[in-house]
């Protein structure tokens, strides 16, 4: 799920000439557009979507809606690593399943080289 995410601007600057800030959101600092709204100001709080600032928020609402978006564990789901996430709902110890050698883990654990099937469908 993508979500419209509040954050604070604590740079500003320029990068290939596009206006750009790197934004916190609540401990995690990601590089953010602000082409839309080009008056953003360091320590203002925006809403973002997938990389571009869209409209400006006062500090308590951004607040208010990260210690939510926190409680709720959706900025974890926003900004988590995606492989320990796939790992957690699939009930599995390692977010790579091949994180202990040769194929530990996966189907053809244990396996020097690839199955024969799978050798095929190379060809």
């Amino acid at each position: 799920m993508c979500l419209a995410v509040p954050g604070r601007v604590l740079d500003i600057g320029e990068k290939d000439g596009t206006r750009m800030a790197t934004v916190d959101f609540g401990g995690v600092q990601k590089e953010v557009c602000l082409e839309y709204l080009p008056d953003l100001q360091v320590g203002e709080y925006a809403i973002v979507h997938v990389g571009f600032a869209l409209q400006r928020l006062d500090e308590e609402s951004a607040r208010q809606t990260l210690a939510l978006f926190e409680e709720l564990g959706m900025l974890q789901e926003e900004f988590g690593d995606p492989w320990e996430q796939a790992a957690a709902q699939a009930g599995a110890d390692s977010p790579w399943p091949f994180a202990d050698g040769p194929y530990a883990g996966g189907p053809y654990a244990g396996e020097a080289t690839a199955p024969q099937e799978a050798q095929e469908g190379r060809q």
